[in-house]
């Protein structure tokens, strides 16, 4: 595939992400009401797309509590800055079990629920967007799995279509690709689809460029992709991600440094990421101009 830079970009900021981060960086935020803000001061450095989990407010574990959903995107919606709302799908899929010998029965850290509950504060809150997770993965940790079968795929897909949400593709692996371009072949997703392409999550694709570009050119041409790298890999990934012809994904979620040995808040990863798509002699857009690209509709504030 020829290099085609992407001349008009869009930035998403992943806020606080399910990972167990929020005790390395005071910027890391909990409540709904932090994580709002920190979505709003994304926004405003020029983020057109923020991607929210819900944390315990008192203990920042990764919840799936409905009423946190609700208080953070009303949050959002209510605020004096335009953004387009992405809440994660992506929880009630964790199966750990119990070790090498003896991997039945599961225990703590299991959270897997039918497919309707794990899009629940999806059909309550109706966000723009929202995360399919389109495989089943090893992650680092050695007896966890992310579960996401093609069972339950096909039916959380066709949910998230049915109420007028638009899946975001996450896919952490080529097969991921071939999966999604299957859900689309049986109509479950639109045509238009969109795309998160995950790179150097263990044990998904690794961050290299040839992997990377290998993802890339997986994606069908009428598709729209973004990308993102891991820790120090996150700034030049905006570059590469660009240079390829996607969109950009920075943020706590997969990086909580803005330099060596600096803390970032999300605001000033954003603002890293815009300074590099500008100086490519790319337009960072903005929610509207998402909105049209991807047939989105706004909602109101529920309250």
């Amino acid at each position: 595939m020829p290099l085609a830079m992407n001349r008009d970009v869009f930035i998403t900021a992943a806020i606080t992400g399910s990972g167990s981060t929020q005790d390395r960086s005071p910027h890391v935020p909990r409540s709904p009401e932090e994580i709002a803000n920190s979505a709003i001061n994304a926004a405003k450095a020029g983020a057109a797309v923020v991607h929210c989990h819900v944390r315990d407010p008192e203990t920042g574990v990764p919840s799936r509590r409905l009423d946190l959903y609700c208080e953070l995107t009303d949050r959002i919606r209510s605020a004096d800055v335009d953004v387009v709302l992405n809440l994660t799908a992506g929880m009630g899929g964790d199966i750990v079990f119990g070790g090498t010998e003896s991997p039945l029965p599961t225990v703590v850290g299991t959270d897997m629920v039918g497919a309707t509950e794990r899009v629940a504060h999806v059909a309550q809150c109706l966000p723009e967007i929202c995360t399919l997770d389109c495989g089943t993965m090893n992650f680092a940790e050695a007896d966890y799995v992310m579960t996401n079968t093609p069972g339950m795929l096909r039916v959380m897909g066709q949910i998230m279509t049915n109420i007028g949400v638009k899946p975001e593709i996450e896919a952490f692996d080529t097969g991921h690709l071939w999966f999604a371009k299957q859900l689309v072949a049986e109509g479950i997703l639109e045509p238009n689809a969109l795309v998160q392409l995950c790179m150097g999550v263990p044990w998904g694709a690794p961050d290299d460029l040839n992997t990377f570009m290998a993802m890339v050119n997986n994606v069908p041409p009428e598709w729209t992709f973004s990308a993102f790298g891991l820790g120090r890999n996150q700034m030049p990934f905006v570059a590469a991600s660009v240079l390829a012809g996607g969109n950009v994904r920075v943020g706590l979620e997969d990086n909580l440094m803005l330099d060596r040995g600096v803390l970032g808040t999300n605001a000033q990863l954003v603002e890293r990421a815009y300074g590099i798509i500008t100086n490519l002699g790319a337009r960072v857009i903005g929610p509207d101009e998402v909105r049209k690209k991807l047939g989105l509709v706004k909602q109101a504030p529920m309250g």
